[in-house]
């Protein structure tokens, strides 16, 4: 049974990277990517920790690390919206 959690656990992490990389032109999807990894790690590490019998002390500052990148990402996306009108890549100039 623990084999099969950590297979999807595993399967979720890959799938998260994928979209990750073959989306990376618009930032929303990039960044609603990045928290799909976060959830798998997350759920891995639960599983994990549940199997070892250790404190789940450790899971509390992974979440709250998630939550804090999860708002940074939220606060970029906000002004790079408000400043060039969307949230495409491909749209802004290096420069």
């Amino acid at each position: 049974m623990m084999i099969y959690m950590g297979f999807i656990f595993i399967l979720m992490f890959i799938i998260g990277n994928l979209i990750f990389v073959l989306k990376h032109k618009h930032l929303l999807i990039v960044l609603l990517s990045l928290e799909f990894i976060v959830l798998s790690i997350f759920f891995f590490l639960l599983i994990y920790l549940i199997y070892v019998e250790y404190d789940m002390y450790m899971l509390m500052i992974f979440l709250v690390f998630s939550v804090c990148e999860g708002v940074l990402g939220l606060s970029i996306l906000i002004s790079m919206i408000r400043t060039h009108g969307n949230d495409y890549f491909q749209s802004y100039n290096i420069l």
